[in-house]
């Protein structure tokens, strides 16, 4: 594993989670591993972009010659204004839009209610080959049902251990999962909320119930205090990324998905064709 320029310790290092990892005591404005200040942030972004490319496009590439199931999911869970859809833009950006799958999971519908709350999950897993994302995920089934009261405890509780599970089996079936815990400060919320409240191309951003959400903090802290104590596994490890500077949070997943896809081991595929007698084909036409 090499660190990247920058980086004192690895991001894959720097950032996963640990018995000590505490929400509560976490230094949203830090940037764990890393020396760098904004302006080599910002400069490294599009490097590391540029090689994030290059490694999905090998991974989709490969896909089509092959009847092996390789897949990349990252999770991206954190409050509102945590900087998720940020990530999407300035850093799945970077690649082909043909090799992702990206969902979005806010409220459930009448339909997915009907259903196992993995149901709707499933649906959206990544194809073979493909990059996916998730901007929230099955963890607001343990977050937000459990801050609510939406569901008895007996039942929430009983879903750390059928993440898990459900998690194992997919990896086990070949998809690769990054999983993504953004914080945010309650004083960098307010500002990023005050943000869209001021701006017109905002406004479709906001809604009421942000600031009704932020006097649950202590129960958010407590929830994702669980979710990192017990859905953080071996086979799908937590990173907490403090988001205050949004160039930081997105330096540091851009280097999470390139020590992801490149611990796969990928390479491009073989031609399926005389190369030489192609040539001569189509200097010939």
């Amino acid at each position: 594993m090499s660190t990247s320029e920058g980086w004192r310790i690895p991001a894959v290092e720097a950032l996963r989670v640990t018995e000590a990892t505490r929400v509560a005591d976490l230094n949203t404005n830090g940037t764990p591993g890393f020396d760098g200040d904004k302006a080599l942030g910002a400069r490294l972004l599009e490097q590391r972009g540029a090689v994030l490319s290059g490694l999905q496009e090998m991974l989709f590439a490969g896909a089509r010659t092959t009847d092996e199931h390789r897949s990349v999911l990252l999770i991206l869970q954190g409050m509102d204004t945590a900087g998720k859809g940020g990530v999407v833009r300035h850093v799945i950006g970077h690649v082909d839009p043909q090799g992702v799958d990206h969902a979005s999971f806010g409220v459930p519908t009448p339909e997915e209610k009907r259903h196992h709350y993995l149901w709707r999950i499933r649906r959206e897993l990544p194809r073979k080959g493909q990059l996916g994302v998730f901007d929230r995920s099955h963890y607001e089934d343990i977050l937000v049902v459990r801050v609510h009261d939406l569901v008895p405890r007996t039942e929430w509780e009983t879903r750390y251990d059928e993440i898990n599970a459900f998690e194992h089996d997919l990896v086990e079936s070949g998809t690769t999962v990054v999983k993504v815990a953004m914080f945010v400060s309650l004083d960098e919320q307010k500002s990023r909320l005050a943000e869209r409240l001021d701006r017109p191309d905002k406004y479709w951003k906001y809604h009421p119930s942000d600031v009704t959400e932020r006097g649950y903090w202590p129960k958010y802290q407590e929830a994702y205090q669980a979710m990192l104590d017990r859905t953080s596994t071996e086979h799908a490890p937590w990173f907490v990324i403090p988001s205050d500077r949004k160039w930081f949070s997105r330096l540091a997943v851009t280097e999470l998905l390139i020590d992801a896809l490149e611990r796969l081991d990928l390479s491009w595929p073989p031609a399926d064709f005389d190369i030489e007698a192609e040539k001569l084909r189509l200097a010939r036409s």
